[in-house]
């Protein structure tokens, strides 16, 4: 139980300093500064609730380790609910925040940190680019959890992988990169929730292929673990 609470909390935070730092300062921030504020709050998380559960806090990455062997498959479903829900906790904060701040025009202008597409991107060049990104994530989480890795390095080596994705996908989707992520600004706001589906399946498929690609260049490894 700790553990799937570890991702309740742990995605929840992801959400509120990644997110909340494109809403409130994304305008003086741009997207170097989103991006670091992405991965220096995975970064955080890591170190908070690495040891309980892993801090996976994105379903691509908990079906990547799954995949993997490096997570039990009963508890992956539990896992993801949990991120999930953390995401929706994690915007429903912005979201109070947000609607008592004088400047209601904050939450339009921000487009509440939905992920969708940017204007003359089409679908196929977004499912690329976020299949591609979440599966550099994801390679990253997987060397994290070989026997040879210096688990010290996880938090800065994931936090710059999460840094490099957002800084190639913001400008063009938004940088999903984990379908909780995308799923929880969308559900609290009601913003872009026709995107969602994009954004869902496009970081699972990213993590299947990351799983493979680590396989062939790796090899597998069988001992199973919490993960990243």
């Amino acid at each position: 139980m700790k553990s799937y609470l570890a991702e309740f909390i742990g995605t929840a935070l992801l959400i509120i300093g990644g997110c909340g730092a494109a809403m409130f300062a994304g305008g003086s921030l741009g997207v170097l500064g989103i991006a670091l504020a992405f991965g220096l709050t995975l970064a955080v998380v890591v170190i908070l609730i690495g040891g309980i559960s892993g801090a996976h806090v994105n379903p691509a990455v908990t079906v990547a380790l799954a995949l993997s062997g490096k997570f039990p498959w009963n508890k992956v479903l539990g896992y993801i609910i949990a991120q999930i829900v953390g995401a929706i906790a994690g915007s429903v904060i912005l979201f109070t925040v947000v609607s008592n701040v004088a400047n209601s025009s904050l939450l339009i202008n921000s487009g509440f940190s939905t992920n969708v597409l940017s204007g003359g991107v089409s679908m196929i060049a977004g499912a690329i680019l976020e299949i591609v990104m979440t599966m550099v994530l994801c390679l990253v989480v997987l060397a994290t959890t070989r026997s040879s890795w210096s688990q010290s390095a996880t938090p800065i080596a994931v936090g710059i992988a999460l840094f490099v994705a957002h800084v190639v996908a913001i400008p063009l989707t938004g940088a999903s990169i984990n379908p909780a992520r995308s799923i929880g600004p969308a559900f609290v706001s009601g913003q872009n929730i026709g995107s969602l589906p994009l954004f869902i399946f496009a970081p699972i498929f990213g993590a299947v292929l990351a799983y493979f690609i680590h396989v062939f260049v790796f090899g597998r490894e069988h001992t199973h673990h919490e993960g990243k």
